[in-house]
């Protein structure tokens, strides 16, 4: 098996590890797993991975040829409503 590193965060208040025990407990967790699982997605997260699956996306959709309507526009209507 391979060693991965330990991290140690120091200085945690009380009141923000009840809620992340919370937080573990509530997804049927161990707060050591829900650590695990916030830090992954924390790292994974890449604003520019959001602009390109929306690039990605509007390619698709315009490959497609058809017309798409304004979703602003649309939102303005309704809330003139």
């Amino acid at each position: 098996m391979l060693a991965l590193p330990d991290v140690l965060i120091r200085n945690v208040s009380k009141e923000v590890l009840a809620t992340l025990k919370q937080r573990a407990a509530a997804k049927g967790r161990s707060l050591q797993v829900e650590l695990h699982k916030i830090l992954e997605e924390a790292a994974g997260e890449n604003d520019l991975d959001g602009v390109k699956m929306a690039t990605d996306i509007r390619k698709k959709l315009l490959a497609r040829g058809k017309s798409y309507s304004d979703s602003v526009e649309l939102i303005r209507e309704d809330r003139e409503r």
